[in-house]
């Protein structure tokens, strides 16, 4: 059995749970089962919906150093052996704690401090910023773009086929849409241009039921909500406009040309990353800029440039195989 701690709610959305949960699929095909540790409810209807157990601690989500006393119990209880762990709010001692007791793995992206753990997992596309091997000398590690954990669906997505014309774009921003970067867009793009266009609302966006409203009478806007087979909006769409995050690893899979933009400090390294590759256009930070500005100039570059979306799909794919949570998955159960 593998165990998982990790959270999500309308502050730090799906992201977290969402790769965990990859990495979980991952494992089953491989014979192994996980069972989450969560410190509320708010994960658990999920996980139960894709046929995982979950230990609810009832904890305070953001101060994790008070958990360890229920946590320690849950681990001798439960006879765990080796843990991973994927939040954002341990701190040093936390972790430490933990190191007595298991072997703990934690997922990284954002190198806050050095990490006392036995294995470090860092799958994002600016690792190499981080210098982990001249810091963790007696730590595994498992770095690069090789272990960026996604779902089954991702993994030897055939070659992307480019039409000759941009008909299909895919809107998305993850769990929430804080500066309603979505709506904005729609009103100032030219709608009747494309054949398709389609909006996934994430988990926590409460602008859903105000968009489908707003455009229930254009027959080639379809507003989704949290569907679970986005990788299939991804492999038709000709681009895609999204956040950053792991959903620009999921593009990269699929080979669908995309432009970023982005809403909080931990997805400005992933896309300014992509774009310093010159893999995929960064719109800028919806906090401060007018990012559908930047959005609709770089479709017209894309509108305008069929090779270059054909060379940018080309190079996407070369990047993500699509196969990193099998490869995690393996590290806890071998």
């Amino acid at each position: 059995m593998i165990y998982i701690r990790t959270d999500m709610n309308k502050i730090i959305a799906t992201g977290h749970v969402m790769r965990c949960l990859a990495i979980a699929n991952a494992a089953r095909s491989c014979g192994e089962e996980t069972t989450f540790i969560l410190a509320d409810e708010q994960a658990a209807q999920l996980l139960e919906e894709r046929g995982y157990s979950s230990i609810i601690l009832h904890t305070v989500w953001n101060d994790m150093e008070s958990e360890l006393p229920v946590l320690v119990q849950v681990i001798r209880e439960n006879n765990i052996s080796r843990l991973l762990v994927d939040s954002y709010q341990v701190t040093n001692y936390y972790l430490k704690s933990l190191c007595k007791l298991v072997k703990l793995i934690y997922l990284d992206d954002l190198n806050a401090f050095h990490y006392p753990v036995h294995a470090l997992i860092c799958y994002a596309n600016y690792w190499k910023k981080f210098r982990y091997e001249e810091q963790y000398s007696d730590t595994e590690l498992y770095l690069g773009t090789k272990y960026v954990p996604l779902r089954q669906a991702f993994s030897d997505c055939p070659k992307k086929k480019i039409s000759m014309q941009i008909e299909k774009i895919l809107i998305m921003s993850g769990g929430t849409d804080p500066y309603g970067v979505m709506d904005k867009l729609l009103v100032r793009l030219n709608r009747r241009q494309y054949k398709r266009i389609d909006v996934i609302c994430g988990r926590y966006n409460g602008a859903y039921n105000s968009l489908c409203a707003k455009y229930a009478e254009e027959s080639n806007i379809q507003i989704h909500r949290s569907v679970t087979d986005i990788d299939r909006y991804m492999k038709e769409a000709d681009l895609a406009i999204s956040a950053g995050g792991t959903t620009l690893y999921e593009l990269c899979a699929c080979g669908t040309p995309a432009i970023s933009f982005s809403f909080a400090d931990n997805q400005l390294d992933n896309v300014r990353q992509f774009e310093e590759d010159n893999l995929i256009d960064y719109a800028g930070d919806a906090r401060h800029e007018d990012v559908v500005f930047h959005i609709k100039r770089y479709i017209e570059r894309y509108e305008a440039d069929l090779e270059l979306r054909k060379d940018r799909s080309v190079q996407m794919k070369k990047m993500v195989d699509g196969k990193g949570a099998i490869r995690i998955a393996k590290v806890l159960i071998e």
